[in-house]
This record gives structure tokens, sequence and C-alpha cells, in this order.
């Protein structure tokens, strides 16, 4: 049966296996501050305003409030600054990219007939960059945990035989093996075997199911850690609502999301210990990523004055369908027989995972802002998203491994709270902006991810039937990056900043 399962294996070059966790389901939980210039210049606080593109991905009841059919693009440049602190080692790290933040148009509809409470509906469409992916981390420093403990802490319990090559298999073979019928464990503790990272308590004994590792612990090891990401999560949104009476404003968005990301990480690890048969090792792990998902949102707008407005929106939880590949190469270099030796084991393998379900929360915003007249206004937006409630799910309803995530994530994460605070003050065709922000950390133990806080800027110019708007945001966030294998982790704080040109339009 295992030979069968090798020819097959081998002829497909994949696998299936399981290692999603709370991570990811984090990561495309989260959302960024971006879209319209504008919109970025008031730090979002848009949900009471409406009357912009952006303003529609908190409230959808916003599109309700334009005057004129109008449409928006908006570019951006993004700019992410890492500051790693390792074993009092500090890197900095920067990553910079341009993108196309939104685009999107509105068109309003107008009843003629005066009497009517129906004064107008519209219907609009915008697609928007709701987070970003692009990063560069790179992380050093001497450490006193070594990648050896990882691999013999994956490799306990998992009979020598399982990573021991029979005749006419090769290493892909036996890996595709493991990853069907073990689990990516397994798959690591292959790894370390071939690798000669690890090696078993009793080598004569095909049942053994202990070992140890071929570097010295509880000294110095040398870490270099680099991790390489990109893509994007997208929102497609139709967008439909109407005005009743001069006090009201619904509106409804149906939303599309798309998820694009890829992921390379490497840990380097050296060391001069006595007793340490191993003195370099190299992993690196390989991870992409592809989803679509489907979500709603409802909103409400009251004009309680001519000035006040108040705003309330719901949006649904996002259900997210899922693929993921994966990859593993290990290099190692060791003494053997007196002589340096270098051993790679690079399996070739794409690991497939089974498509999975996500469910990531959903999240209400209340919304104040008031209007002086033409000259200025100031807005703040209130929203709150339970990340306990993030669950997976397997497209047969139940897996025992999924179910020990949502546990963890029931446990470890929490609800956090949002405020953005945005004002505006127009000198003829001039508008200065500003807001501020804060997010609240996801975790119960606030030190894995911190509470994030920023400002940003902006000013736009009114030609008319044109407009022209800039803006500058900037926020902070510290958390502990952890590194593949390794029980210690880096402090690391993140600047994010972007730079949005928007050019607006009437039709």
């Amino acid at each position: 049966m295992r030979k069968i399962s090798f020819l097959i294996i081998a002829a497909i070059a994949m696998t299936t296996v399981n290692a999603q966790n709370s991570i990811d389901g984090l990561r495309y939980s989260s959302e960024a501050t971006t879209g319209t210039a504008r919109f970025n210049a008031l730090s979002g606080a848009f949900g009471a305003l409406g009357g912009d593109l952006s303003a529609i991905s908190i409230n959808p009841a916003g599109s309700a409030v334009f005057l004129n059919s109008s449409g928006t693009v908006s570019i951006g440049a993004n700019d992410k600054e890492s500051n790693a602190s390792y074993f009092n080692t500090d890197t900095k790290s920067i990553d910079t990219d341009f993108t196309i933040n939104q685009a999107g148009a509105v068109f309003v509809f107008k009843n003629p007939s005066e009497g009517s409470k129906l004064k107008k509906f519209t219907f609009g469409f915008n697609y928007q960059q709701t987070k970003n992916f692009d990063n560069e981390l790179f992380i050093k420093g001497t450490g006193n945990n070594s990648i050896g403990d990882f691999f013999r802490n994956q490799a306990q319990g998992i009979p020598l035989e399982l990573l021991q090559l029979q005749s006419g298999e090769s290493i892909s073979d036996l890996y595709s093996y493991l990853g069907e019928t073990q689990g990516v464990s397994a798959q690591n503790a292959f790894l370390g075997y071939q690798g000669f990272i690890i090696d078993p308590i009793d080598p004569d004994d095909p049942s053994n199911s202990e070992y140890t590792s071929n570097i010295a612990g509880n000294r110095n090891f040398n870490h270099d850690y680099i991790l390489l990401s990109e893509g994007s999560n997208n929102k497609f949104t139709a967008n439909f609502s109407a005005q009743i009476t001069d006090q009201f404003y619904f509106g409804v968005n149906l939303n599309s999301h798309l998820i694009d990301y890829n992921q390379s990480s490497t840990l380097f690890e050296s060391n001069n210990n006595d007793g340490s048969t191993v003195n370099l090792v190299g992993f690196e792990n390989n991870l992409s990523v592809q989803g679509s998902g489907f979500s709603a949102q409802f909103g409400g707008i009251m004009k309680v004055q001519n000035n006040l407005r108040l705003g309330l929106s719901l949006e649904t939880p996002t259900w997210y369908e899922i693929t993921e590949e994966t990859s593993q190469y290990l290099e190692v270099q060791r003494v053997a027989n007196g002589q340096s030796v270098i051993e790679t084991v690079n399996p070739r393998i794409i690991n497939v995972y089974e498509t999975y379900y996500l469910k990531t929360p959903g999240k209400v915003t209340a919304s104040a802002a008031y209007i002086f007249g033409k000259q200025a206004l100031i807005s703040l937006d209130y929203s709150y998203k339970d990340y306990g409630s993030i669950e997976f799910d397997s497209l047969d309803g139940y897996d025992s491994y999924f179910n020990t995530v949502n546990n963890t994530i029931e446990s470890s994460l929490k609800g956090a709270s949002s405020i953005r605070v945005g004002g505006e003050y127009r000198i003829n065709q001039l508008s200065l902006r500003g807001g501020l922000r804060y997010e609240g950390s996801p975790y119960n133990n606030e030190e894995t991810i911190g509470d994030l806080s920023g400002f940003s800027l902006g000013a736009g110019y009114n030609l008319g039937n044109y407009t022209l708007d800039l803006s500058y945001a900037r926020a902070e966030q510290e958390r502990n990056q952890e590194m593949y294998g390794l029980a210690d982790t880096a402090a690391v704080e993140t600047t994010f900043s972007n730079v949005i040109f928007s050019v607006g339009f009437k039709f």
C-alpha cells in the first residue's frame, strides 16, 4: 500500500496537509485605513458623513449623500519600516511599493416628483484594497535556543521507520507520503532526520520514537531571519442606497473579497559550540494563498439637525473559501569524520492543502458628524470587531484539527475597538484635513500584537467638475515576531506610512 501511494503522489508532486492557525485567521480579518485621499486624510472617520467612494466601505448609506453622479480613482505609495530587537541586536527593514488603492463610481437618480418621500436612489460600485501584504522583515541576533529543539520536538513520538528511506524511495516519495498520512510535524521531523540535525535515541530500533539533537543546547546561537511577503486583500462592492425625506439615508453593500498572499521565510542558524556536530542550518518555508469570499453591509444615516448627522452600520462576517500551498527546503553544514559536509534536503514537493472555509468577524460602527455650514466639519467613528469569533471549517463540516485551532483562537483573541476622528476646514476651493485613529489589540495578552495608533493629514482642491486630493497617513504598532521553529521571539515596532493621490470627477 505504501509503495502504491508513493507512485501516485510522486506523479502529481503534491500532498494534502493541515497547518492553518490563528495567525492566518487574523491576517485576513484585519483591515488598513486606505481608499480615497480624502477618506485617508480624515483617518477613515466617514460613517456619518458619506459623499465619498471609500465612505461606502464604512456605511453603505453614504452613497445617497452624493448630489451628483461621481467617480474617483486613487493611487498610493505605501511604506513599512520595521525596527526589530532580538537579544539586544537591532535591525531595520524598509519596504515601499505603489498600488491602485481605489477606483469606483456612484450614479445618482433623483426623483422628479418633489412631493415624494423618496428623494433619490443611487447605485455604485467600488474597488478598494483593504490590506497590502507587501513587507520585508530582517531579524538578527544571538539567542540561546536552537532550531534543533524544534526538529527534535516535532519528531518525538514518530517511529524511526517512518523517517528512514526504504529501497527505491526518494526524498520526494517519503516526504509526500508523510504529508499524506501523518501531517506537517512528520514532514518537519523527516527533514531534521535526513539533514542529520536529530538522531534517534536507539538507532537500531525501528519503533524508536525518542530523538536527540546534534546541536549542543543552552549555548549561543547566531540567528538571521528573513521574512518576505507580497499580495493584497481586495474588496469589490456593489452598492445600493436611497434618501427618504430630507433626514434619512439607507444603503446596502454586497461585497466580494479576494485574497492573494505569498510569503517566504528563511532562518539561518550558526554556532561554534563544543559538542555540536551541526554548525550551520538554513531552513526555508514558503506559503502561497488564494481565497475568495463574500460579505454584506447595512447602514443608515440620520440628519438630527441641519448640522448634526448620526450613522450606524453593520458588516456581516466574511465567509472565505481558501486554498494554500507550501514548500520547504533545508541545508545543513555538519562535521563527519573530521570533515565539513554540506547536506541538502530538498523534497521538491508542493504541499497542497485541502480547500477550507474561514469566517472572519463582522463589525458594527456608530458614527457622528457635525457640519459647520460649508466651512468645516468634524467626524467621529467607533467600531467594534470580535476577533475571538474567527472560525475555520472544513468542506466536510467538521475537522478535529480546526476544532482545536478554533478553541485556541477563542481563548487567545478578543473583541477590539477602534476610534477614528477627522476634521476638514475649507478656504474657498481649498480644503485642509486631518485625523487621528486608534485600534485596540486583538490579543488578550496585548503583547503578541499591540495597539495601533496613528494620524493623518491632507488637502484637496475643488475645480468644479474635478477634484484633486492628497493625503499622508502614519501609524505605529508593536508586536512579538515568531521565527519559524524558534522558541524565542523578536520585538518588532512597525511604522506604516502612505501617501495617496486621488482624482475625482462628476458626470
